[in-house]
């Protein structure tokens, strides 16, 4: 059931809003218990086997957490971590890495990626680090289940702290700006539908049978380049379309998740970049991974071995596959390369800059989006014009990826439309408006999952 699906749309979002609210009137003491249904029901429906998954997952993790608390044996959750990686790495990297060593003959298994489990595994560590730094408190099976898996951010992020949002599941939805808030909230559901659905899905269109067709034969220089922006795009408002949608829908439940994407195309750096970019997933790195392995308090040579390392990883998180490792790869050395030129004292003008680091970024999502480095090294030769330099698309191709660039660099994002507009009655009307157009979209065209859902 995607976000972005009219069985999401039409039923179940209606459906668990209303029944929500309803137990926030009338049984409050129901209120939590039934927004902590909502998730098993939302994995049941795409795989049964999925719901006792993530209820093992939460119940095993809490229960070690109430060990630890009695005990304070800091090796319980050393272990407890060990573990939930150990879970992730079963089930998102165990044929990888059988397949990259085929010498130890290790059977091969067809595992379906439980919904989720990349998220939820993080904010199990996340958690149980901070319980073991001692600056988390304990949380009942209800309030700690819905940290892990409240649906809105369960599925693909953002990635929340616990200081950030067990609070708010104290208060109650209803209130003096409730029909305020579930205003904003429906701005940025449909904003990020229309992201999705009219700019995503359609880049998408144009990008996959580019890069299909680069993998049997040489395409020329226009129609590379062409495929390779629109997939720059496409990732673009894919994941700016899920993190609004998602703060959306959190938002008319009564919950502020945090930002996640605050147009990282803007960015005037790779470091500014990923600043803007999945942000929480970034501050995560940082805090979890980066700072531990040194960060930049212990000389240089930690400082890059510690992004080179942690990008790496990062990019490993994005997919099993060399592909994604290869791209965290050049991410890392692109951070390293910025962080010998400050330290060289050298500066370019921030147009420059911006360009570049849009350039870069754009170079390393083709390693990003190839299953293979055949069909990533056909795309880059393509790219510098081995294969001609003629077009083949339409001209209306070109016309959405200015459309998109214009959107992308130069309009406010759905976050800040949704927190300056007043809601009103012409509101109202505009917003039921692209509503239409979005489910004529859906109807008419065809549906991508988010991208980000396969992480």
């Amino acid at each position: 059931m995607l976000f972005n699906s009219f069985q999401f749309l039409l039923v179940f979002l209606p459906a668990a809003i209303t029944i929500y609210f309803a137990s926030a009137r009338w049984t409050p003491a129901a209120r939590l218990p039934t927004l902590l249904a909502l998730p098993f029901m939302l994995s049941g429906y795409w795989d049964w086997r999925f719901a006792p998954l993530l209820l093992g997952s939460i119940a095993i993790n809490w229960t070690i957490a109430r060990l630890f608390n009695r005990t304070a044996w800091r090796g319980l959750i050393v272990a407890a971590i060990a573990a939930n990686l150990a879970v992730l790495g079963a089930f998102k990297y165990y044929n990888f890495f059988s397949g990259l060593f085929p010498m130890l003959e290790m059977p091969h298994f067809e595992f379906a990626l439980p919904l989720g489990i990349s998220f939820f595994t993080f904010h199990h560590i996340m958690y149980l680090s901070d319980l073991r730094a001692g600056a988390a408190p304990q949380f009942g099976f209800v309030r700690y289940g819905l940290y892990i898996s409240f649906f809105p951010q369960i599925l693909s992020g953002p990635l929340v702290r616990w200081r950030e949002i067990m609070h708010q599941f104290d208060a109650s939805p209803l209130g003096p700006t409730t029909i305020e808030r579930c205003a904003r909230g429906m701005v940025l559901l449909v904003l990020g539908l229309c992201e999705k659905t009219l700019l995503g899905d359609s880049l998408a269109q144009i990008a996959n049978p580019i890069f299909t067709a680069s993998q049997t034969t040489s395409l020329s220089a226009s129609d590379a380049w062409l495929g390779t922006l629109a997939f720059s795009f496409q990732i673009y408002f894919d994941f700016a379309g899920y993190t609004d949608m998602a703060l959306g829908i959190a938002l008319m439940f009564g919950i502020v998740l945090p930002p996640n994407f605050n147009a990282p195309y803007r960015a005037v750096s790779l470091q500014d970049f990923w600043r803007r970019w999945h942000m929480t997933l970034s501050r995560f790195l940082r805090d979890y991974l980066y700072i531990p392995l040194g960060g930049s308090k212990h000389g240089l040579a930690v400082q890059l071995f510690a992004l080179f390392t942690t990008m790496a990883l990062g990019g490993l998180w994005h997919g099993a596959g060399l592909t994604f490792i290869a791209w965290g790869i050049l991410h890392g050395i692109g951070l390293g390369a910025g962080v010998l030129w400050h330290r060289a004292g050298y500066s370019v003008s921030p147009v420059f800059s911006s360009v570049l680091t849009f350039l870069f970024v754009t170079m390393c999502w083709v390693l990003f989006r190839s299953a293979t480095f055949s069909d990533g090294f056909g795309m880059y030769k393509s790219l510098v014009g081995f294969g001609g330099l003629g077009k083949s698309w339409p001209g209306t191709s070109y016309t959405l990826l200015v459309l998109a660039a214009v959107i992308a660099i130069a309009v406010p994002s759905a976050w800040d439309i949704a927190n300056r507009l007043k809601p009103t009655r012409r509101t109202a009307v505009a917003l039921g408006a692209l509503t239409a157009v979005v489910f004529l979209t859906l109807n008419m065209g065809q549906n991508f999952e988010f991208i980000y859902f396969r992480f």
